[in-house]
């Protein structure tokens, strides 16, 4: 039965998504402002389908920003999509990763040669420019993804593009905590973490195998490079905050990590 609704799943997300790929290839060829939140409304959808429930705590921008969040799974792109309009900072080999770069591309992402750095400027000028043009975008600090249970270090120049006056970085804790309704435990995790020398589809089609899950996101209290006293303090500032709540929600106390606003549950899993 588990394999049937993996595979049913997958067929699911494969009639919402096909469909809307030129549509949203369009929005971004006109430049239509729904072009930046056609795949919120994309990805409230495939959470749905996926079973994913997401519960928010704290308040989410309310301003174009710059989110830092840790990075545990592919999972990740559909859970921050589904609580707000974002596009996100991706290593510029995800543009050739077939069906997934293509859906990158059409969520405009911002692709970054880490190897080359002569070419740090430049990225860091493209991002500039989409967060003063509106945009709201995602950095995944840790340079990598982990297993779901810690979080590293968050590497200060990729905060470059947040030296801007005014500019407001929002860190944000992804936390995996829920599995059919009970705790997430060690053991299950990785079947949901991706991370190491895991290949997607194989990981992809275990996570839909081993059935829905509940992932809490905290949006923490906003800082600023100048308001942290520089960017490396900024990193090391949003690395700890993060840190503390994914051991707070982990731990099931979530709601203390984000105790400056009330819960607001999506449960995207659900109707």
């Amino acid at each position: 039965m588990s394999s049937l609704r993996a595979a049913s799943i997958l067929v699911r997300v494969a009639i919402l998504t096909l469909p809307l790929m030129p549509v949203q290839k369009l929005l971004v060829a006109l430049g239509s402002p729904h072009a930046r939140t056609f795949p919120h409304w994309y990805h409230r959808r495939v959470a749905r389908i996926l079973g994913l429930k997401v519960r928010c705590i704290g308040e989410r921008p309310r301003q174009p920003c710059l989110i830092a969040a840790n990075h545990v799974s592919w999972l990740d792109i559909p859970v921050l999509s589904a609580t707000l309009p974002v596009s996100f900072i991706a290593k510029k080999e995800v543009s050739g990763w077939g069906i997934f770069g293509s859906l990158a591309r059409l969520q405009r992402s911002v692709f970054v040669d880490r190897e080359r750095r002569h070419r740090t400027g430049s990225s860091r000028d493209e991002i500039q420019e989409r967060l003063k043009a509106g945009d709201t975008l995602v950095l995944f600090a840790e340079g990598t993804s982990t297993d779901g249970h810690r979080v590293l270090p968050f590497r200060s120049a990729f905060f470059a593009s947040a030296e801007t006056d005014g500019l407001i970085v929002q860190p944000v804790t992804i936390a995996y905590d829920g599995h059919w309704g009970l705790p997430m435990t060690r053991r299950r995790r990785p079947f949901y973490a991706w991370y190491g020398a895991m290949e997607l589809p194989g990981h992809l089609w275990e996570a839909l195998v081993t059935g829905p899950i509940e992932v809490t996101v905290i949006f923490h209290p906003p800082m600023s490079v100048a308001g942290e006293g520089g960017r490396k303090a900024l990193a090391r500032k949003a690395e700890e905050v993060v840190r503390k709540g994914l051991m707070a929600a982990l731990s099931g106390r979530a709601g203390e990590a984000g105790s400056h606003a009330a819960p607001n549950r999506l449960d995207q899993g659900q109707k």
